[in-house]
């Protein structure tokens, strides 16, 4: 017994390692972990918003690193996003063709040969950057998903894709149908 002990006391523990899809680079699950202690910088809140948009519709102003979900009564829920940094912005109009819990992430041809140390495939969890919740954009490479990041929250700093706090992806999620309409602005 003291031998077993004296060895995991002498062998360093193997530390999980985390793909960070902002800076391209594996991170050391612990100080990811740390990070996410801080929670989103930026709260979700109803907010009056005049639209000709029907309710359920999902506007995304990306210079204001901010998406609208359409409500009833001339109102808004207002999430805090991070969207795509320098390069990899867009707009455009789609519905939602998916939705899923806890996704597994395919990173897409072109990020693979930015980073040729992606995995093909990561299976869907905490660690997984697309965080608790996806909703597919139309046939785009685009999704509006979860992260488990949440200080990216107020940056441009994804690949394209529009992320929001695990909470607020969640939330968001449970009010949103496949089919959704989906406008984003730059």
């Amino acid at each position: 017994m003291a031998a077993i002990l004296s060895l995991s006391l002498v062998a360093p523990a193997a530390a999980a390692r985390v793909y960070n899809a902002d800076t391209n680079a594996w991170e050391d699950a612990t100080t990811v972990k740390a990070r996410n202690k801080r929670g989103s910088p930026i709260a979700k809140t109803i907010v009056d918003y005049d639209t000709k948009y029907k309710p359920g519709t999902i506007i995304v102003e990306t210079s204001e690193r901010r998406l609208y979900l359409v409500l009833e009564d001339g109102k808004a829920m207002k999430y805090g996003i991070g969207v795509g940094r320098d390069g990899f912005r867009w707009s455009g109009q789609h519905r939602i063709t998916r939705v899923a819990e806890w996704p597994g992430w395919t990173p897409p041809a072109q990020m693979r040969k930015r980073v040729p140390d992606l995995p093909a495939y990561m299976p869907g969890g905490p660690d997984n950057p697309l965080g608790a919740r996806a909703l597919y954009i139309g046939s785009t490479l685009y999704r509006i998903h979860g992260t488990s990041e949440p200080w990216t929250i107020g940056q441009a700093v994804s690949s394209g894709c529009i992320r929001l706090t695990n909470e607020d992806v969640t939330d968001l999620y449970s009010r949103v149908k496949v089919g959704a309409l989906v406008i984003v602005h730059q």
